[in-house]
């Protein structure tokens, strides 16, 4: 059995000078009439973000910050994996891995894992109490370098079984996931549901429906008009980087490795299109934690193995294990956040998975453990209290 070690992260200085260098020397692009942002990122407003990123960011606080949890590597298949574990603080605290997705990181979670594993010091039960594993998938964060290729969502799931079965010793548990993390806790749930206690997405992933081109206005029900039309809009703004890190991941990742600017204008773009605000995407989420999640990328020189993540998976895209029904057996529970970007049918939902838990949420968009983690908190503990 492979033996996990722990670590602390801690950036050498000289990584950090050589990020400060080539802010200082960024050839911006002209951006005319761009002010609402129609040809992509804003110069004006990154350029004030990164005048913040050389003059205000602190990495070193949001190291400590992430030092406060203990932090594990172990190999497995050839394939690095990097998590948290935080234990429990309750009379029988129950496992569960939450799964982030892209341009996520581990970190998206950080506002969900203390009050998650310590309920009662979070105005909740202890009976609640999770043993909270948060790992970095495959060739992401602190997941590197992934020098294997072939590393699908289905990989990841059965990698993440023997994670937690082999390493941590939990025979059974419970998994949360949003994005590409959604994709591997239905493919849990599809394929593993004798180890699972249940499944809840923040992203409905139903693993024989086609978001892309399976529905239509017509599969909507009462209470769930407007859902597929405002589906079709909020998917547009996922095309390119879909288009891109499907088909020639390869050729942006050498700009991206090389050019913090250009690596913070990818990510970010999407983190302003794909969150709940009106406009100001620091309503949603602040400076700080958006620099942050570009740091960790740009610190590990992740980028290039984060996006061919998408390449494997759509060269392989049929996750189907069985053709049992539903496709994903586990007691699942869904949460549905008004600016996500797939909405499905309730109906649909009964049909393909083993629905249990359906909350529509009050706010909240793509991002929602980062941008709503108190919403996901009650949600977890709601979906989870009867299955213990």
């Amino acid at each position: 059995m492979a033996t996990p070690e722990r670590f602390t992260i801690a950036v050498e200085d000289h990584v950090l000078e050589d990020l400060d260098e080539r802010l200082a020397r960024i050839r911006w692009p002209l951006d005319p009439g761009n002010d609402d942002w129609r040809y992509g990122t804003n110069r004006a407003w990154l350029e004030d973000l990164v005048d913040y990123w050389r003059n205000g960011y602190d990495w070193r606080v949001h190291e400590a910050a992430m030092n406060r949890f203990a932090h594990y590597r172990v190999e497995l298949d050839d394939v690095p994996i990097h998590y948290i574990h935080r234990r429990g603080v309750g009379p029988d605290p129950m496992p569960l891995v939450l799964t982030h997705g892209w341009p996520w990181t581990f970190w998206d979670f950080a506002g969900t894992i203390d009050a998650l594993a310590d309920p009662a010091s979070h105005g909740g039960d202890p009976a609640d109490a999770f043993d909270v594993v948060v790992p970095s998938l495959p060739g992401y964060g602190y997941s590197v370098p992934l020098l294997r290729t072939g590393v699908t969502v289905r990989t990841t799931a059965a990698l993440w079984v023997r994670l937690m079965r082999e390493v941590l010793g939990y025979d059974t548990f419970g998994a949360h996931g949003g994005d590409w993390g959604a994709s591997v806790t239905a493919q849990l749930g599809h394929e593993f549901p004798q180890h699972m206690v249940g499944v809840h997405l923040s992203l409905p992933v139903l693993m024989r429906v086609s978001y892309y081109s399976g529905l239509s206005a017509a599969d909507y029900g009462p209470g769930e008009e407007g859902w597929f039309e405002k589906m079709q809009e909020r998917m547009a703004f996922a095309a390119s980087h879909v288009a891109v890190q499907s088909q020639d991941p390869q050729t942006l990742a050498y700009a991206l490795n090389d050019s913090p600017v250009g690596l913070a204008s990818w990510i970010l773009e999407r983190r302003r299109l794909w969150s709940d605000h009106d406009g100001d995407v620091y309503d949603a989420l602040s400076k700080d934690f958006l620099l942050t999640n570009v740091m960790i990328y740009w610190v590990t020189e992740s980028i290039g193995s984060t996006m061919r993540y998408y390449w494997e998976n759509f060269k392989e895209p049929n996750r189907l294990a069985h053709e049992r029904t539903p496709s994903i057996e586990a007691p699942t529970g869904i949460a549905v956040f008004p600016r996500d970007l797939v909405f499905v049918p309730r109906r649909l939902a009964e049909e393909h998975t083993n629905l249990v838990h359906w909350t529509e949420m009050p706010r909240g968009g793509h991002f929602a453990a980062a941008e709503e983690p108190d919403l996901i908190v009650e949600d977890l503990r709601d979906f989870f209290r009867p299955l213990r």
